[in-house]
């Protein structure tokens, strides 16, 4: 089997690839990384590929080495993409074991157990999808590709490096100032209500990492978030006041949340839930395909010495042993979890059908739409949804630990289908590059390891300098956790009673209807598309973060226009200034995520050390005048990540 795209390194050319080196600096990178990321996803309830910066900052390193090459530099970002996509598996549902209080505080062995085999089975499962999904199929992998062109021009990273340093430095030093120093208030909103029947809010988050994930996203996605927000902020919430009207004691900021937070926000789960059963049925070819490829493999014997360097992957006997080896801890967990050893078994199989299938749909989705824009939260919300009807029916409503049961379930699918996704694009960059997939996936596993060891030290940290879920006078810093405020909502809902159907099947018509609107688009050729999870996103966000990301996805879209001006102006296409300029805005971009999700972990240090939030405060109340000078900071930032963008375009 070959691929008929020549790699950039030929097969018969051998590189040192696994270097002691590499090990060691992927390893810090992943550690890195999937900090930042563990940070940003509490913040904003969503998570950005690393694999871009990953690069670069691999490519600044090992240039200090009289020896190094682009297959060496691959299996570093290989390895610090995977720590940080583990992140994104982690924080959107082990927080929900502590806001559930099944847990006070992160037991560490159990989490890092459950990260680490989640993330190792994700690493298994794309052994087999890797030849359906990239040789045979060819899908697009964009932030594959989009790696592999960074690394081919590797030469440029000395540059890179500053626009990624530069970024962190604003992200950092604003988080400071804000968080730390308390100069302004992190958020700049307002809200009215009229004669007790209308409501109206706006509000923003100052954050530079949400206007950096914005940017990311690009204009299409953060639209289709802003939506989402548009519809549970400005047309759900006003028509449950004018029906219910308003309680009296409460301002009209926190009216809104309550209703949103008790209320419409369920609206999410329910488009969440048609949206990740409809990636599976969208997908079912391409499952099929991938499960049939994998059976075959199996069943297959393979003289691995003649294939293709390049085609090597890692034996399927050795995938499905260290399979079976995965479910043995985890069946343990679920069995001193629930004490009862036929459910526990019941949960191991859950685990591991959803575990592939859902692989499989995020594997796919990052080869259509790249790993950013994948469906995890439909994917998982439908895992612990489904997970928790069938625990109700075999445990009763009275089991006391049948949510927790549900939420860990959903944790290991998380983990598998947030690693498989992402590994895909490392795979697919390293196909591009003519890498060895086998020592890919060798970089992953030291990857989701050296991650999974530090994650529940970040998490424990984070939990007690800021707390999660929404802001108390304890807890005035919380981190929101939107995912797993939402899936022990669900989970805990199932099992008490309580969960608010009613919102959920609505927001069911809702997917359905996006669903719908899509396929119609499509059908006519229209490339914008409506993918149905991007709404279900801001159907469940606070509007504060909603508005921010599409501030974000407005600036990426003013740099998109005048690339498009240039070019007409030109009169021709100008491929290498667009890739400058887009390199260029992406790692400023992803600086200003790394700087201020790193800042946060660090300031959390002092806090849970005193066990005061204010610690660092200056004791200033600047009220008005610093929502405005904070407001302006983020402008700036937005005129500066444009200017930059826009000023690569020229000298490329």
């Amino acid at each position: 089997m070959s691929n008929n795209n020549k790699p950039y390194i030929s097969a018969d050319k051998i590189l040192p690839e696994t270097t002691t080196k590499a090990f060691v600096l992927g390893a810090i990178l992943s550690v890195v990384l999937s900090a930042a990321n563990t940070y940003l996803g509490l913040f904003a309830g969503l998570t950005v590929s690393a694999s871009i910066p990953a690069a670069v900052i691999s490519m600044a390193v090992l240039r200090l080495f009289k020896k190094h090459n682009i297959l060496e530099n691959n299996i570093v970002q290989t390895s610090a993409s995977a720590g940080e996509s583990l992140a994104a598996g982690v924080i959107f549902t082990f927080p929900a074991l502590v806001l559930m209080g099944y847990w006070t505080e992160f037991n560490y062995l159990e989490t890092m157990l459950v990260a680490l085999c989640g993330g190792v089975l994700g690493v298994l499962f794309t052994v087999p999808l890797r030849s359906a999904l990239i040789v045979r199929q060819k899908l697009q992998f964009p932030e594959g590709v989009a790696t592999a062109e960074v690394l081919k021009s590797g030469e440029e990273g000395g540059k890179a490096i500053r626009f990624l340093m530069w970024g962190a430095l604003t992200g950092a030093v604003i988080k400071l100032i804000e968080s730390g120093l308390k100069i302004w208030n992190g958020v700049a909103e307002a809200a009215a209500v009229a004669g007790n029947k209308a409501y109206l809010y706006f509000g923003m988050n100052l954050s530079p990492a949400l206007i950096a994930v914005g940017y990311i996203v690009g204009i299409r996605i953060a639209s289709l978030v802003f939506i989402g927000g548009v519809i549970s902020w400005w047309v759900a919430i006003p028509i449950y006041v004018a029906i219910t009207g308003t309680p009296e004691g409460s301002s009209a900021v926190d009216l809104g949340y309550n209703i949103w937070s008790g209320q419409i926000r369920y609206l999410g789960v329910g488009a969440m839930v048609v949206g990740g059963l409809w990636a599976l049925i969208d997908l079912r070819k391409s499952i099929g395909y991938a499960v049939s490829s994998g059976v075959k493999a199996i069943r297959t014997k393979i003289d691995y010495s003649k294939i293709l360097r390049t085609e090597r992957d890692a034996p399927m006997s050795w995938v499905i042993i260290a399979i079976g080896v995965m479910i043995i801890p985890i069946f343990i967990i679920y069995l001193r979890m629930v004490e009862q050893a036929s459910i526990s078994a019941l949960m191991a199989i859950l685990m591991v059908i959803a575990g592939f299938l859902f692989s499989a749909v995020a594997g796919y989705m990052a080869g259509l739409v790249g790993s950013s824009n994948n469906p995890i939260s439909g994917v998982t919300i439908a895992t612990i949804l489904t997970s928790a009807l069938i625990l109700l029916a075999l445990m009763g409503s009275g089991a006391e630990k049948g949510p927790a049961a549900a939420i860990m379930i959903g944790a290991v699918v998380c983990c598998a289908a947030a690693i498989a996704g992402d590994n895909m694009q490392d795979l697919k960059a390293g196909n591009i590059l003519g890498a060895t997939p086998q020592k890919q996936q060798i970089m992953q596993m030291v990857g989701v390891v050296s991650a999974a060891l530090v994650l529940p030290l970040v998490l424990q940290l984070l939990l007690t300098g800021y707390g999660f879920g929404p802001a108390t006078p304890e807890n005035p810093d919380a981190l929101a956790a939107p995912q797993a405020t939402l899936m022990e909502s669900v989970a805990r809902g199932v099992f008490s009673g309580n969960l608010p159907w009613t919102m959920v099947y609505i927001g069911m018509g809702i997917g359905v209807a996006i669903i719908i609107l899509d396929q119609y688009l499509k059908g006519k050729g229209n490339k914008f598309g409506v993918p149905v999870l991007a709404v279900a996103v801001g159907l469940y966000l606070p509007f504060e973060l909603d508005s921010a990301i599409m501030l974000g996805g407005v600036v990426a879209w003013l740099v998109s226009r005048y690339q498009k001006g240039m070019k007409a102006s030109k009169g021709e296409a100008h491929k290498g200034a667009e890739k400058a300029s887009e390199r260029t805005g992406l790692l400023i971009a992803s600086g200003l995520i790394t700087g201020e999700a790193l800042i946060g972990i660090l300031l959390a240090i002092p806090v849970a050390i005193t066990q005061r939030s204010d610690v660092l405060s200056l004791g200033l109340d600047l009220g008005v005048i610093g929502t405005i000078l904070g407001s302006v900071v983020i402008l700036i930032v937005c005129y500066w990540l444009y200017a930059r963008a826009t000023e690569a375009y020229k000298e490329g």
